[in-house]
């Protein structure tokens, strides 16, 4: 093991961690956006808006990510009529056609862990606050949605950390984040065993972050399930 060359090549890809960043965090954001609003037409009675929000969910999470970045980053390039449009200055780069393939993907995901947790509220709690004469907007914002968060976060902090690992795959439309940076290191030192093993510890950090922010805030989301202080100390 060449551990000078890790330790020299430890700051480009710290670099390329940053970009990571970005690509992740923007793309949680737009995917949380769609995600919302596709769980709530999932839920919904009315077969004209639960059908193309189950066909969206199907297709992007019945396809290799890869394959759809690729289509959005070869694919609309073939199109004149794209080409011609104002969307091309964004679809001409890399950058922006992996936040989109990334965005979509990830909302499609997050709209089924909110699905999930939406069903998952007890039926007799939303019942009440019918009887009330509670307007649903009202309902969901009190009731619904809370319990739902609550109970989506383990799912969703899940996906989250499926989302950084599959940001690696930008490296294949030229973007220089942690992979693609380790790739043009090794193609330079011929030594792939040490520079990948120092991108997957960057990579495991990332992960072992993201993990104890979800703990903490799944933590702090509990506090009404633990015993109070003077309890525990009786217990004891």
């Amino acid at each position: 093991m060449d551990f000078q060359l890790m330790l020299e090549s430890l700051p480009k890809l710290l670099n390329g961690m940053l970009l990571t960043f970005k690509l992740v965090a923007l793309s949680m954001i737009l995917g949380m956006i769609l995600a919302i609003p596709l769980a709530l037409l999932r839920v919904s009675r009315l077969i004209l808006l639960r059908g193309p929000a189950y066909g969206y969910i199907f297709f992007f999470r019945g396809t290799p990510l890869l394959v759809q970045i690729f289509l959005i980053y070869y694919g609309f390039s073939q199109f004149e009529a794209v080409r011609e449009s104002i969307l091309w200055p964004v679809l001409s780069e890399p950058y922006w056609c992996a936040i989109i393939a990334f965005t979509l993907n990830t909302s499609a995901y997050t709209a089924e862990v909110f699905r999930g947790a939406i069903q998952a509220v007890a039926l007799g709690q939303i019942e009440a606050g019918l009887s009330m004469g509670m307007p649903r907007f009202h309902l969901f914002r009190r009731i619904v949605g809370p319990q739902a968060a609550r109970l989506a976060l383990q799912g969703y902090g899940n996906e989250v950390i499926l989302l950084v690992k599959s940001s690696s795959l930008a490296s294949t439309v030229t973007l220089l984040e942690i992979t693609g940076i380790t790739r043009n290191i090794i193609a330079d030192t011929f030594m792939p065993i040490e520079l990948f093993a120092l991108a997957a510890a960057i990579y495991l950090l990332l992960i072992f972050i993201i993990t104890r922010l979800f703990m903490l805030v799944e933590h702090w989301l509990s506090a009404h399930m633990r015993p109070p202080k003077d309890l525990e100390h009786v217990a004891e």
